[in-house]
Formats: structure tokens, C-alpha cells, sequence
């Protein structure tokens, strides 16, 4: 009889491991999923017509708070953990949870769960929620089509719908986001690629996104999400450090596989980072990854009529998972706030209702931003109100998504962008150019 076992995940990488190393391991069978770390993903079922051979009916998707009990009543022998951004000490408290049940406990890598495209393949990771890949990514993809290369980007999953219908999702333009019916958190990662005239591939089905990116594109980028490894076998793999968060390099799960396997490796946000904490991040790249080459980045904040943020009473949006389970206080926002000389910024505590009320229960790291949650119908409204009765002059949206026209909201808003602007050290497009001519590798400039 087969093995029974549960994926722990997030809507993302627990569906693409199904997918990929039970179809080939037909001897584990998955008898649910437990779901966490984003609202209203789970009491849904993960359809059987996407499922390995084998499986006749749809698989449960349970809160995880319910998995000792899982693990209890079906049985379970194997608990594949199978999402990303947790301190290495949550990782291992989940662990011990599953076998004080009785389950044994089981990471899958690259070698069990990547695809290999027939094309060439960037993969762009990251230490930490937030730490402006995709910012990055948008940067190198604009580049590379402006220099005349076919590309596509694939993006990390974010299938929080109706899974039969997100199968394989193209995005090109304004209409599909609202075809594929995006939430507030989807729009914030593929509207900015539509924005720039670019297309971004995701969905569940990993093999038919690839395949059908390969038919329109000669490279593919690889976008991850939170600090997840990427699901495409990559030529090249950029890392991207956060150095605000400059000890997280070697904290988070699976954050540390992407840094301790970089070819090159990005310390971003080096214009707001104290000298100290530069170096810091520095220092650990030369400790544990010092055959990678380096270089030195910053995200530019900017907004298109300072004017209208100078003295006047704002609320900041920020970017959602940024500022949630990425552990950061403030974003972008917050940053655009003080450097245009905003006046007084608003509390959202004070005026917070429903789920983002108990956001800030949730993460205590937050400051005096809101973050632009809106997984649902009801949280949206619940994002509406809080923003409607904040007592604001204006709205500094530093959210992707531009919330002011999905909201249908009545407070002026201005849009805080952010663009990534490489610095000093290895030349990205120099590298990309020569894996595209199948060179070992231009020699790279040491900062």
C-alpha cells in the first residue's frame, strides 16, 4: 500500500511539489494539504483532474492548525513541508509537531522538483520576502526585449481562486488581470510587468506554463516568490539580499539554499542601509558563497507630483506580503512619505476593521502603514473602509495594484513607484548576454 502523506504549504509550492515528485513517487499518496500563511486558501479542494494518475477524486485543503489531528485520523506516515519564508526555528517547530504525531517530517529540493526547459533560464530568488526581485526582474526583462530578445517571465504561483480555472494564466494585458479575476495580492506582482508592456506566465500547472512560455520566448526568467528556490532548473542564479534586513541571510528557510547557491549575488536597497549593515551582508556572502560574484543595488522610490504629497496628512499603503509574514515595519511607502516631506502620517491602527484590525495583531512589527490585504470580496471592503475612514488628506499607495481604481476610492491617491537601479560590481545584462551566445561568461568587475 502506498505511503500516506500531507503537504504542508501556501497555495504555491505544495502544488507544484504534488505535481511533480508524486507523480514520479506514485508510492506516497497525498491525502490532504494544510494551508497557512494566506488568508482563505484553505476549506477549498485541490482538483483531481490536476492531480498525478491515481487520484479519483478531489484532495482536502485543511487550516494547518488542524494537522495533528490530520495526521492522527488518516494515518499519515510522511508530512512534506512545502512553503517558504519561515525563520529556520518555525521550520523545526513544524517539524516537531509532526512527529510528536507520530509522521516523519520531509523536505524536497531542486533535484526532486525542478523542470528543465528547453530554453535558456534566469532564475531570480531572494533572502527574504521583499527584498525587490521582482523589481529586478522587471529591470532585466525591460532590458533584454529592448535589446531586441524574446523572453518570458514566469512568476512563483499565486493561485488563490478557483484552481481549475488557474491552470496555466497569461498575463498581457490590463483585461486579463480582471479575465482571471486577481486578487489585490496577484495584480501587485503581475500588473507592473502588463503595465511595461511585458508578459508574465503562472498558475498550477508548472510543465504546461513552461511549454507554453518556450513557444513565445527564447529566455525565461524566473521571478520566485517570497524565498522560495526557483521550479525551473536554472543557467544562472541571481540572489537578492535585503540589506535592512542584513542578518537574514542565514535565518530563513529556504532563503539560505538560494544564497548558498547564487551565482551572483545582489545587496539591494543600499541607499536607506547604514554602512555597517552593508558590510554585514557583505561579509556573509564572503563566508559562505565567495565564488559568487556581487553586486550592489538600490530601489528608487519616486512619485509623479511630489507636490501634491508635500505637508499633507497621508496614509501609506504598502505592499501586503512585504509587510506581513516578510517581517518589514515599512515599505516603499513609508520611504516616499519622508522623502517628498509628507505632514502627518495617519495611524491605520486607529481606524483599522476586520482582518486588517487583526493584522497588526499578527505582526507587531508593523509601523504606521497599512498593508493592502485584499484575498477576498470581504477583505477588499474591509480594505475600502479602513482607508474611507482614516481621516486622510491623501493616500500614498506604494501597493503594485493600483487600489485607487479597484477600490473605487474617494480620497485622492498618489501612486509611489519603484524602480530597481543597479550599482556597482557584476554586470547582469553582460551575463545574461553571454549564457544567450552559449560564452562561459564575460569577466565581471569586482565593487
Amino acid at each position: 500500500m502506498p505511503f500516506n502523506c500531507i503537504i504542508m504549504g501556501a497555495a504555491g509550492r505544495d502544488f507544484h511539489n504534488f505535481r511533480t515528485f508524486f507523480s514520479a513517487h506514485p508510492e506516497f499518496h497525498v491525502r490532504a494539504f494544510t494551508a497557512a500563511q494566506i488568508p482563505y486558501i484553505a476549506q477549498r479542494s485541490y482538483p483531481h483532474e490536476l492531480a498525478p494518475a491515481g487520484y479519483d477524486s478531489d484532495i482536502p485543503i485543511h487550516d494547518e492548525r488542524e494537522l495533528p489531528r490530520l495526521i492522527q485520523t488518516l494515518a499519515i506516515e510522511f508530512v512534506f513541508f512545502s512553503y517558504s519564508d519561515l525563520a529556520h526555528a518555525e521550520v523545526m517547530h513544524r517539524a516537531s509537531i509532526v512527529q510528536a504525531a507520530g509522521a516523519s517530517f520531509v523536505l524536497l529540493g531542486p533535484a526532486h522538483t525542478t523542470l528543465v526547459s528547453r530554453r535558456k533560464v534566469v532564475a531570480i530568488t531572494a533572502t527574504r520576502t521583499g527584498t525587490g526581485k521582482s523589481p529586478l526582474t522587471q529591470w532585466l526583462a525591460r532590458s533584454l526585449v529592448d535589446a531586441g530578445v524574446r523572453l518570458a517571465t514566469l512568476r512563483h504561483p499565486m493561485p488563490y481562486g478557483n484552481l481549475r480555472a488557474q491552470a496555466v494564466q497569461r498575463f498581457a494585458t490590463p483585461a486579463d488581470l480582471d479575465r482571471h479575476d486577481c486578487t489585490i495580492e496577484e495584480r501587485e506582482e503581475y500588473e507592473p510587468y502588463v503595465r511595461q508592456g511585458l508578459v508574465i506566465f503562472a498558475g498550477v500547472d508548472y510543465e504546461a506554463i513552461l511549454r507554453a512560455a518556450e513557444a513565445e520566448a527564447d529566455l525565461i526568467l524566473w521571478d520566485g516568490g517570497n524565498n522560495d528556490f526557483s521550479f525551473i532548473r536554472p543557467d544562472l542564479k541571481i540572489v537578492v539580499c535585503d540589506a535592512l534586513r542584513a542578518g537574514h541571510g542565514l535565518g530563513y528557510y529556504p532563503g539560505e539554499t538560494n544564497f548558498r547557491a547564487a551565482d551572483i549575488v545582489v545587496i539591494n536597497k543600499t541607499g536607506q542601509a547604514s554602512p555597517a549593515d552593508i558590510e554585514a551582508v557583505r561579509a556573509l556572502k564572503a563566508d559562505i558563497n565567495p565564488a559568487a560574484d556581487l553586486l550592489t543595488a538600490d530601489l528608487e522610490v519616486s512619485v509623479a507630483e511630489p507636490d501634491r504629497v508635500r505637508g499633507r496628512r497621508v496614509l501609506i499603503v504598502e505592499d501586503g506580503p512585504t509587510v506581513t509574514h516578510g517581517g518589514m515595519g515599512y515599505g516603499a511607502g513609508w520611504v516616499a512619505a519622508h522623502k517628498y516631506g509628507a505632514g502627518e502620517v495617519v495611524d491605520p491602527r486607529t481606524c483599522a476593521v476586520g482582518s486588517l484590525r487583526d493584522a497588526y495583531s499578527e505582526h507587531p512589527q508593523l509601523l504606521a502603514v497599512l498593508p493592502a490585504m485584499g484575498y477576498s470580496d470581504n477583505q477588499r471592503r474591509e480594505l475600502k473602509a479602513t482607508i474611507e475612514n482614516s481621516g486622510a488628506e491623501l493616500v500614498l499607495n506604494a501597493s503594485p495594484a493600483n487600489i485607487a481604481d479597484l477600490l473605487e476610492l474617494s480620497l485622492p491617491t498618489v501612486q509611489v513607484r519603484y524602480r530597481f537601479v543597479p550599482g556597482e560590481g557584476a554586470d547582469l545584462l553582460a551575463r545574461v548576454r553571454a549564457l544567450l551566445s552559449g560564452g562561459a561568461g564575460l569577466p565581471v568587475e569586482k565593487s
